[in-house]
């Protein structure tokens, strides 16, 4: 069953995901080479507590951190642990908050010091996969365009579109309806309506779509062991148009002051 928010449930999902936008701009002011995972953890749930949330991913069916971080060739669910950040990595990093009894869920993927122009390229599309997935979420129509522009962007520059994890509805709960995939034809599909609060999240590969979970129980990873990346925006259905709840200003700002 799909749960239409009202407008005070909308603003409370909005604070929760400018929770995680501002925790992932305070990753970005600390990732680089040299630093270990789970520092990274450490720091991002300190910071949520300090600002009155909870780490919506810690304990959720028994995940064990924070943060989801995963590096180069992990697609999603990576557990942070001592591996320590090298140049040229490529590390996603994925966020959850329960803020007021109302969650927020979005991802970003860095790029570190000196990385591969083809592996920059895959970063972009995938990066451009999502907002062009966020500008198909339209009042009336469906689950589907918003699949269908993910997948044709990605294919279109000849990358692979992992079809076991999907996108998803979000709320009271971390994961809710509807599912999103990042494939699928335009038409098909839930119709989009108002008070619908989703998360949008292209998980985009290098190679083949193809993933395998590692023995960590947790870790999905490319099958061919090619890079993947993933990014992820909320999205609510308000008064027939659709506003991102999330924002990656913070991270951005933090970027550029490091690189001055």
């Amino acid at each position: 069953m799909i749960y239409l928010k009202t407008r005070e449930e909308i603003e409370l999902c909005r604070a929760a995901a400018l929770t995680v936008s501002r925790t992932l701009g305070l990753i970005a002011r600390e990732i680089k080479e040299g630093v270990q995972l789970s520092y990274l953890d450490k720091i991002a749930e300190e910071y949520i507590r300090d600002n009155g949330g909870l780490p919506a991913f810690k304990g959720y069916s028994g995940f064990p951190a924070t943060l989801c971080i995963s590096m180069n060739q992990a697609v999603v669910h990576g557990i942070p642990n001592n591996t320590v950040i090298k140049d040229g990595d490529l590390v996603s990093v994925d966020c959850g908050v329960k803020l007021n009894g109302y969650h927020g869920d979005h991802a970003y993927t860095f790029c570190i010091g000196n990385v591969a122009p083809d592996v920059l390229k895959l970063v972009e599309v995938t990066k451009e996969s999502l907002m062009l997935g966020i500008e198909a979420c339209k009042i009336n129509g469906h689950i589907g365009d918003i699949s269908f522009a993910v997948q044709n962007h990605a294919e279109k520059n000849g990358y692979g579109v992992v079809r076991e994890l999907v996108g998803h509805g979000l709320g009271k709960k971390l994961h809710e309806k509807p599912d999103v995939p990042n494939f699928g034809n335009r038409g098909s599909g839930k119709k989009i309506k108002n008070g619908m609060v989703l998360a949008i999240e292209p998980m985009i590969n290098m190679g083949t779509k193809n993933v395998k979970q590692l023995n960590d129980g947790w870790t999905i990873v490319t099958s061919d062991g090619k890079p993947s990346a993933h990014f992820e925006h909320n999205v609510a259905v308000i008064d027939g148009k659709t506003e991102i709840l999330s924002t990656f200003e913070y991270v951005e700002e933090a970027l550029q002051a490091v690189h001055r």
